[in-house]
């Protein structure tokens, strides 16, 4: 275990390693452009920062891309959750650097002219080659980044906040063009063009690479298509699905694909669904709780129907394990990746389980994960009722599970679950690194 965890923490310090470098480059780069001439004419040092603040803003927003890229070494040494919590906190900063790079060289070049920002900023919009586009791709990026603000995400559709994002792409495209036809650290600088150029085709070779083309060629070399649509329980269905060579995907129990049905109305959204089994060589299966437009549309689908699939995603596998004992739980459709990892665990490994639902009718797989737990000779506890009444909190989970510390807690439901669940771990002594969970992210 502690093999794989180091191994992890390599992954993780030589990626923050290699950014930390490329970030170094672009700044030593930016401050060859400057002397101390160019410092001390009229607007030379608003510009020189409007230069720098623009270099900077774009060289963190290509971090941000690289880092829902997909990049497998990535994903399973963080887990997709991670990643895009990482990328939102850090896609605000470059918006707010390259609109300062636009204002700082509007105020800058407005000084050298002696005719005021504004009146600059026209002259920039219209007679500048690039510019213009630049302005409209930044538009496109701002609007992208509102739109995943939790009050704004509220009131979208997935569907509609996903178009949204496929502009960040055109954005970049438009705001590339524009560093390369005026930016003064290129025109004149052929090592900080070479760098730039280099770091732009990487990052559109990698989004290329693993967001469009590994997942084209598993979809069309696996052939997935839908052969069984079986209803688990109250609004819960599970979806059989036939292949070719399934058990060549790298998937791990805990994983997740996302999904993409191609049929009239469903076949340009991707949605995360967590497989409910290991795949065999043929088969594979995923249970969905219809809970929007998209889950409420599986149960209509007819055998037959086409499968695309991106993937495999997610960090909530064995891989993370610290210990060699493990507490499942799950609430609602949450047990279908946990049913999942229960086949993948080694066999040496103690399992409790703990299942929560409001009714027994609820409890989705039961009768599988069950199974699945008396084989390796561990518990299944069930918490039925209504959350007024039945509680899992700390006391709780002591009484269940009483060497819960001593074990790898892996928990999967409502976000508002998992929560209070990690909260009782705690409260029970379990360490951080012991808690995993898997939120699924776009």
């Amino acid at each position: 275990m502690v093999t794989l965890r180091h191994s992890r923490d390599r992954v993780v310090r030589l990626a923050a390693g290699l950014a930390g470098i490329g970030l170094a480059v672009t700044l030593g780069l930016a401050a060859s452009t400057e002397s101390a001439s160019s410092l001390s004419v009229p607007g030379g040092p608003a510009t020189a920062l409007g230069r720098l603040t623009g270099l900077v803003g774009t060289y963190l927003m290509l971090i941000a891309v690289v880092l829902v890229a997909r990049l497998p070494a990535l994903e399973r040494a963080i887990g997709q959750d991670r990643l895009v919590r990482w990328h939102r906190r850090l896609a605000p900063w470059p918006l707010v650097l390259i609109a300062a790079h636009g204002a700082l060289i509007a105020v800058g070049y407005g000084q050298a002219a002696r005719s005021g920002p504004l009146h600059e900023l026209g002259t920039l919009l219209t007679s500048y080659p690039g510019v213009l586009a630049a302005t409209v791709g930044f538009g496109l990026l701002a609007m992208a980044g509102v739109t995943s603000y939790r009050l704004a995400r509220a009131r979208m559709r997935h569907e509609t906040w996903w178009a949204v994002h496929l502009y960040v792409y055109l954005g970049l495209a438009l705001s590339f063009s524009h560093q390369l036809s005026t930016g003064a650290a290129f025109i004149a600088q052929p090592l900080a063009r070479a760098w730039w150029i280099a770091i732009w085709a990487a990052t559109a070779g990698v989004a290329l690479v693993f967001r469009v083309g590994v997942p084209l060629w598993r979809s069309v070399y696996h052939r997935l298509r839908v052969v069984e649509i079986r209803h688990e329980s109250p609004g819960v269905v599970s979806l059989v699905c036939e292949g070719h060579r399934l058990d060549r995907l790298p998937i791990a129990g805990g994983q997740f694909l996302q999904w993409r049905f191609l049929v009239p109305g469903l076949w340009w959204q991707a949605h995360p669904y967590s497989l409910s089994a290991l795949p065999t060589s043929s088969h594979l299966r995923v249970t969905v709780k219809e809970l929007g437009d998209h889950s409420g549309e599986l149960a209509r689908l007819r055998p037959g129907t086409r499968v695309a699939i991106e993937g495999p995603y997610g960090a909530f596998t064995s891989h993370a394990r610290e210990r060699d004992a493990v507490l499942l739980v799950g609430a609602g459709v949450g047990v279908t990746p946990l049913r999942a990892l229960l086949e993948d665990l080694p066999a040496g490994v103690s399992v409790e389980v703990v299942l929560r639902a409001s009714s027994m009718e609820e409890l989705v797989l039961e009768h599988e994960v069950t199974e699945l737990v008396e084989r390796r000779g561990g518990r299944v506890h069930r918490l039925i009722g209504p959350r007024s009444l039945v509680q899992l909190d700390g006391a709780t989970l002591r009484e269940l599970v009483p060497d819960v510390a001593e074990r790898d807690v892996y928990v999967c439901g409502p976000a508002g679950f998992s929560a209070s669940v990690e909260r009782a771990a705690r409260a029970c002594g379990t360490p951080p690194r012991q808690l995993h969970q898997e939120a699924f992210a776009f």
